[in-house]
């Protein structure tokens, strides 16, 4: 039984989607369910997702030119990889524009505190109960979240320290 079966039969209700292409394993689970999902993940013996590889988001604003329609603005991205195993598992989380927080998982895997600190910097997602939840890349007065589809790229940014 492949990981992404395993999470099918234990998650059956919270599961929004599933796909599989060219090898490659896609959960979609709802916000509510993601911190038992993921400790499912890590704490299975014949998983053991030990390893967060990557942690990012989407912002489906202009998808596909706005011909298709997402129900949910945001996704929370998350790449496992069991290094027992040998095998991968993506995990994607629907995020609402409207309250943008999904909980943290940087107390499962340390890797998560910087790329949920990244997420909300870039994005403006936040991340319940993450230890130190600040700015990671741009600096503190920076208004704004850089990567977001409706974000101005000509904005002008306060500026910090004195003017030569």
């Amino acid at each position: 039984m492949t990981a992404l079966e395993k999470v099918q039969e234990k998650f059956t209700q919270d599961i929004v989607e599933t796909h599989v292409f060219r090898g490659d394993e896609t959960v979609v689970v709802r916000p509510s369910a993601l911190r038992a999902v993921a400790q499912f993940l890590r704490e299975t013996p014949e998983l053991d997702f030990n390893f967060l590889m990557d942690l990012t988001a989407v912002d489906y604003l202009f998808f596909a030119g706005g011909r298709i329609q997402k129900e949910f603005r945001f996704e929370v991205v998350y790449h496992f990889f069991s290094l027992k195993n040998n095998i991968r598992l993506r995990i994607k989380v629907p995020v609402d524009e409207k309250d943008p927080e999904v909980e943290t998982l940087s107390d499962l895997w340390a890797s998560a505190n910087w790329y949920e600190r990244e997420v909300w910097d870039m994005y403006g997602i936040r991340f319940k109960n993450h230890p130190n939840l600040k700015r990671i890349l741009m600096y503190e007065e920076f208004k704004g979240h850089a990567l977001r589809k409706d974000y101005p790229f000509n904005k002008r940014q306060p500026l910090i320290g004195p003017l030569n």
